[in-house]
């Protein structure tokens, strides 16, 4: 039963694709065979006229399509185009020589029609317009063609990594879908793909046009050869019959090879221009109406001059004038309709793009870059998953990320900017993998010893052959890939402040819902300015505390701003009503880790924070001896709880909890360091020791 529904479903879909599939595999048999079996006249006038249909019909599509790639199958539309042509010469080749001396429609009416209506019954006319015909195809049409179509498809390749970058840069800023990505990828290997057929494609016609010498050559002096000796012909009239037969068959595969050669020359020489031929040409070359005015001057000059026709100068010089005065009309009609936006002014086109930096940059050598090419869309994919876990996490939306390459970064180099300023810098090695060892023991395999640098651990690079084996053995091989994105999600984490510009503040507040916006309209600027926001919400930040749950930031802000100013004060504040969030975030398993510092040092930072009259600190002075103990000690406590696999955070006293953190960071720039105030209730905690 499964069988019988599973034929059911299939073979409709195959019967739908066959007739097509067989016409056309059909119709290639058939050219092939005209190579070598006898064709009748009526087949071979039948074959020509749909060479000259097929070559109008190209014509007529290069003229009307908007972009090459509309055309993409123009090369094997092309190839067969040639095929049917050289079928056909080798038929009527036949027919010349076999039937030659029956008269001038021995090898079809097409072939002498054309031979009576071009040559106008003189084969030395016709030999003239043949070689004419060849010349103008072969040297002009064909070879401009191929020239523009080589550079073409030369200026294509070079400019592929920069064009991939381009479209993971949008996508990494979400100016467009993973969708509108696949496509212009796709696009883009479509056209240097096209480009490069076209390179090809066009030496068939040139080849053609040689083909169509020497089949001429070899129709006439056979043809004269067997007319002499075969049919008993005087010379003359042997040279008479198959030099037209033969220069009329030369002319009708000719006419269609030009009418190609001139559809394949429209084609890519549209280039960058989109649009049809009209708009491509006409709309460009009417865009200067005094040039037109100054060409008209001349033809009506020229249409003076004793012993010039006068008429065709000055119709010419008319219709010019006419052009030229039409221009300024249309233009004065475009300029009473509201112009579009995108007519704007480009701000690229003046100095002031060169003074913007990006907020962020990821910048490769190389080397480097060129291997990201071919994983350009795994990459684009990743960072964006990366911009959007961060904003799931923090609240905010990261910058978007400019992916550029530089000769001043090391072939296999890349370094991470903000702001224009590299904060981090690493080496990628194509062909290797990164086994991060540590403190371990390191792997029985030939490679480099490198720092990891998104941690500072210790790792090997060992080429990827050793990958399995690595993995039997217990170790982690990691791809260069997500070295690099591990790398720039630290970096990320560690600037969160700087990436959080004031746009990006107004964007979020902008966001919120209307009663939280008439909060915000009650708070700023009476309260506290919005620069003053930006720097709690940027205080949060560089403590890597989530601003995600912007409206209870604000109530909290609400509660203090009238009675402080400072905004570590006010940051400070909204730590604490974040408890039950920031100890959430930091727990592991449900269980909050701290190591508490010890009651020696709890004393000594409390006695070092200087008050004035009303209690409040007004600076932080501890004694340098005591502060390079401090580190001391705290470096060594810290390390043995890390290298133990604990996560956990330092806990110390609400006032003392940001000196605290000051000294802390410069040791470990991503250990938490909370206040007894910002142990929410209800969570579950966990001593490791204290710093004493």
């Amino acid at each position: 039963m499964s069988r019988a529904t599973t034929a059911s479903t299939v073979l409709p879909a195959i019967e739908v694709k066959q007739p097509r599939d067989f016409y056309f595999a059909t119709a290639v048999v058939i050219i092939i065979a005209f190579f070598f079996l006898p064709i009748p006249p009526f087949l071979i006038d039948f074959g020509l006229a749909l060479s000259i249909a097929l070559a109008v019909s190209i014509l007529m599509l290069s003229l009307w399509i908007q972009k090459p790639l509309e055309f993409s199958s123009f090369p094997t539309i092309l190839l067969v185009a040639t095929i049917l042509r050289l079928a056909l010469n080798l038929a009527s080749t036949r027919m010349i020589l076999s039937h030659g001396a029956e008269g001038i429609t021995a090898a079809g009416y097409i072939i002498g029609g054309f031979s009576t209506l071009v040559m106008g019954g003189d084969f030395a006319i016709g030999i003239i317009v043949f070689i004419i015909l060849v010349t103008v195809n072969f040297l002009v049409i064909t070879k401009g063609a191929t020239r523009i179509a080589e550079v073409g498809a030369r200026f294509t390749l070079d400019a592929i990594p920069g064009k991939q970058m381009a479209i993971d840069a949008d996508l990494s800023a979400g100016m467009i879908d993973e969708h509108e990505a696949r496509r212009r990828r796709r696009e883009l290997e479509e056209e240097s793909a096209f480009f490069g057929a076209m390179d090809g494609a066009s030496k068939f016609v040139r080849g053609d046009a040689i083909a169509g010498i020497i089949i001429l050559c070899v129709n006439i002096f056979g043809g004269m050869m067997l007319g002499v000796f075969r049919h008993n012909m005087p010379f003359g009239q042997a040279a008479d019959v198959f030099t037209k037969l033969s220069v009329g068959e030369g002319l009708v595969a000719q006419i269609p090879a030009l009418i190609v050669s001139l559809g394949a020359g429209l084609l890519v020489s549209k280039g960058g221009v989109r649009g049809s031929a009209e708009q491509a040409i006409l709309g460009q070359f009417t865009q200067y109406p005094r040039a037109m005015m100054v060409a008209a001057g001349l033809l009506f000059a020229l249409a003076l001059m004793p012993g010039l026709p006068f008429m065709p100068f000055a119709t010419l010089g008319s219709i010019l004038a006419l052009g030229s005065r039409f221009k300024p009309l249309t233009e004065a009609l475009d300029q009473v309709a509201p112009a579009p936006e995108s007519q704007a002014p480009d701000a690229r086109d003046t100095m002031r793009e060169y003074l913007r930096t990006p907020e962020m940059e990821l910048c490769f050598g190389r080397q480097l870059a060129a291997k990201l090419v071919v994983d350009h869309e795994q990459l684009a994919v990743r960072v964006t998953k990366l911009r959007r876990k961060f904003a799931k996490e923090y609240g905010f939306i990261v910058p978007e990320i400019k992916l550029t390459d530089s000769l001043s970064t090391p072939p296999r180099g890349y370094e991470i900017k903000i702001h224009g300023t590299v904060v981090g810098r690493g080496e990628l090695r194509p062909g290797e993998v990164l086994v991060v060892t540590g403190d371990g023991p390191a792997p029985a395999y030939p490679g480099d010893e490198v720092q990891e640098p998104a941690f500072g651990l210790k790792a090997y690079w060992i080429a990827q052959t050793f990958q399995s084996q690595l993995k039997s053995e217990g170790f982690v091989p990691v791809d260069g890939l997500s070295v690099l994105l591990t790398h720039l999600s630290e970096v990320v984490r560690n600037n969160l402040s700087q990436l959080l510009s004031y746009k990006d503040m107004r964007a979020l507040v902008d966001r919120l819902d209307p009663e939280y916006k008439k909060l915000v309209e009650d708070l700023c600027p009476a309260q506290i300015s919005f620069p003053g926001l930006q720097s709690v919400l940027k205080l949060l930040l560089a403590e890597r505390v989530s601003i995600r749950n912007l409206h209870l930031v604000l109530e909290a802000i609400a509660e203090i701003a009238p009675h402080v100013r400072r905004a570590e004060q006010v940051a400070e504040h909204v730590r604490i009503k974040l408890a039950q969030q920031i100890c959430g975030d930091i727990s592991q398993d449900g269980v909050l880790k701290v190591l508490r510092l010890g009651a020696r040092w709890d004393l000594a930072f409390h006695q070092s924070l200087k008050r004035d009259p009303r209690g409040e600190v007004l600076e932080f002075d501890l004694d340098p001896r005591l502060l390079e103990e401090f580190s001391t000690e705290a470096g060594t406590v810290i390390r043995s709880k890390m290298s133990a696999g604990h996560r956990f955070a330092i806990l110390t006293a609400s006032e003392s909890r940001p000196y605290v953190r000051m000294i802390i960071e410069r040791l470990f720039p991503t250990l938490p360091v909370l206040s007894h105030a910002e142990v929410a209730r209800g969570v579950q905690v966990s001593s490791l020791g204290s710093v004493s």
